[in-house]
């Protein structure tokens, strides 16, 4: 590893403000819940910031020709997709963006998945539509789609949209091309959209293995896909505010700025322009750097959650860990483990009571700390009268 990507390091975040920290300030509490890490953002990105800051005028920016070439040719290197700069819509964050691609859905109902990232299954009430949710399963230590539920939820003939996450969040699963292309067959034959958050598609811990969108399977697909990235967990900027949806078909992407009008800015952040090419740009040995450690992070956390005889599946993507606590009898499991100094996510807002989400992007040594928490709080509840 090189010298400069020194992720043993351990930056104090409880003296500035912050979401992930400043939830349990002066709390003997490690936070491990949302999805932002611990590890300083890449020298690559920070040096570039720096040389932006150092202009003393911060105007309005509109994404420039260098950041716009960095991103296309950072999509084709990790994806395999070959992208017109015309294709980019550039947004705040994904967040927008998926509620922009629901408002615009053809139905009124919007399916998707759970467990799944809380604000998907808020975005269709947000803006006017009504959520179907289907359930994963686990078969074999596996998260795989339940075909038989999916086929009923789009057979009333009312789905405008199939909202995607992949790799998808909290699972950590990693569609595949055979998975990918079951799914967009069916919303297709039903005439809906897919509108897929892909903003974990920097994070393959499977070796060998490539993130694929789906929208590369093949032209009809592409035609009816709105695909949305970030640089925001691979390179660690999530408050930079800035992402981009990849919308081939001309039409639909014309609806698409059309629902965008006047509800958001017309350009993101410009901080987050400028890490945004410095991330696609030069960001990339920093990120293989990153993934090793992941791998190793993940490996030990496998370990030491399986010993505790808690069902784990081995995630293919992101940090997260998504660990099944239903035998443990807990009421409240977010507020258990916080009670044993451990923050984490409660699975019941993911729409998966009984589950807890544990974030593994951090040092090593604090990951080995909250992972002792997490014993001592799994043997306290086995203690229960």
């Amino acid at each position: 590893m090189s010298p400069a990507y020194d992720f043993d390091a351990a930056p104090d975040r409880s003296t500035i403000p912050g979401e992930k920290w400043g939830r349990y300030a002066g709390r003997d509490v490690i936070p491990m819940w949302v999805a932002d890490m611990d590890f300083a953002v890449a020298p690559e990105i920070r040096e570039a910031l720096a040389r932006r800051l150092a202009h003393p005028v911060y105007g309005y920016t509109d994404p420039w020709p260098s950041l716009v070439e960095a991103v296309c040719a950072g999509i084709e290197r990790d994806h395999g997709w070959a992208i017109a700069p015309e294709w980019l819509v550039w947004l705040p964050g994904v967040i927008p963006g998926f509620h922009f691609g629901c408002a615009i859905a053809p139905g009124e109902v919007i399916v998707t998945h759970t467990p799944v990232y809380p604000p998907f299954l808020a975005a269709p009430a947000n803006v006017g539509k009504r959520l179907r949710a289907v359930d994963l399963v686990c078969t074999k230590g596996r998260w795989v789609h339940d075909e038989a539920a999916m086929v009923a939820a789009f057979a009333p003939g009312d789905v405008g949209a199939l909202l995607l996450c992949h790799p998808h969040n909290p699972t950590g699963r990693l569609w595949d091309e055979k998975e990918l292309a079951w799914l967009a067959e069916l919303a297709l034959a039903h005439g809906a959209i897919l509108v897929s958050d892909d903003i974990h598609a920097g994070l393959v811990l499977t070796r060998k293995r490539r993130h694929r969108p789906i929208a590369t399977l093949a032209p009809e697909v592409a035609a009816r896909t709105i695909t949305l990235f970030a640089p925001s967990k691979t390179w660690n900027v999530p408050a930079l505010q800035c992402a981009f949806a990849v919308i081939p078909d001309e039409a639909l992407r014309a609806r698409y700025r059309r629902a965008l009008r006047g509800r958001i800015p017309s350009s993101p952040n410009l901080f987050g322009l400028v890490a945004t090419e410095a991330a696609y740009r030069d960001g990339w040995a920093w990120r293989e750097a990153l993934l090793e450690y992941l791998r190793g992070n993940m490996a030990f956390a496998l370990e030491s959650i399986r010993a505790l005889d808690l069902p784990v599946a081995e995630p293919e993507a992101t940090y997260l860990s998504w660990i099944d606590v239903r035998k443990l009898g807990l009421e409240d499991a977010a507020a258990h483990f916080e009670a044993h100094g451990l923050g984490l996510s409660d699975g019941a807002a993911f729409g998966a009571p009984g589950f807890v989400r544990l974030n593994l992007g951090c040092p090593r040594s604090r990951l080995a700390e909250g992972l002792r928490r997490f014993a001592r709080a799994v043997e306290a509840a086995r203690q229960r009268p």
